[in-house]
């Protein structure tokens, strides 16, 4: 069964690979959002790698959302194995339970403004034999950001992502270039230049390299844009000529 809701209570942040710094770039967003107001929450519905500390990015996520959520509702479902969903859970002889993921993002969309939800891996990670991140936040019927690592080879990457969302006719809030702690060198930086050009209005923000630790400036995300993609204004759609990359 889906759950019912609004579009705008929610965004799903996905990447074009693992490691692209999808939570850096999700608690920046929670941070930013408590900044205007908005009372947020977080959720990672499925976290493998888990040790005996606990889901780490679950844990992060809901810090800076600085909410008193249930762990269990930030994250329903969590494995061991440091893999795919689908093979963390296969691993412990289970699977990822989509009805508990769709409970407890309900309970969270019901008392928060916006809830911010972290996939796993890429876009097309998969979750089971028949869905996968991109197919996760259409059946939670959330627009997605992309997350794009900042180095050579994210043309390609970013690319293929975008295709892989527009196929399935995700509504797209935008692109978000994290550089993480890689310093570009002149070929990756005049890269990026030609990435820039491509996504047009559709690039809302970019995370320069940062220390262990540092927290992106105010400006590095453009949360008007990011507000009115949620909110799904079709004047600022329509006034976009660079909707679709391909």
């Amino acid at each position: 069964m889906r759950v019912s809701r609004t579009p705008e209570r929610g965004l799903f942040v996905t990447g074009t690979d693992t490691g692209v710094g999808k939570t850096f770039v999700a608690c920046a967003l929670l941070r930013g959002l408590r900044a205007r107001g908005l009372n947020v929450g977080a959720m990672k519905p499925v976290e493998t790698g888990v040790g005996p500390e606990g889901p780490l990015d679950a844990i992060a996520l809901r810090s800076a959302a600085g909410a008193s959520d249930a762990l269990d509702e930030v994250c329903p479902e969590r494995f061991a194995l440091p893999a795919a969903p689908s093979v963390a859970a296969a691993h412990e002889g289970r699977s990822v339970d989509l009805a508990r993921i769709e409970a407890a993002f309900g309970a969270l969309a019901q008392r928060h403004d916006l809830v911010i939800v972290e996939g796993a891996g890429g876009v097309l990670v998969p979750l089971s034999d028949t869905l996968d991140m991109a197919g996760l936040a259409s059946h939670l019927e959330l627009p997605v950001l992309l997350v794009a690592r900042a180095a050579l080879g994210t043309v390609n990457h970013t690319r293929l992502s975008l295709e892989a969302l527009e196929r399935r006719d995700l509504v797209l809030a935008g692109v978000v270039l994290s550089h993480g702690g890689h310093t570009i060198d002149a070929a990756e930086a005049r890269n990026l230049e030609g990435l820039r050009r491509e996504l047009g209005p559709r690039m809302i923000g970019e995370i320069p390299p940062l220390r262990s630790g540092g927290v992106p400036e105010a400006g590095a995300i453009e949360f008007g844009a990011l507000l009115r993609a949620l909110a799904h204004d079709p004047s600022a759609r329509a006034a976009d000529p660079h909707r679709h990359l391909l």
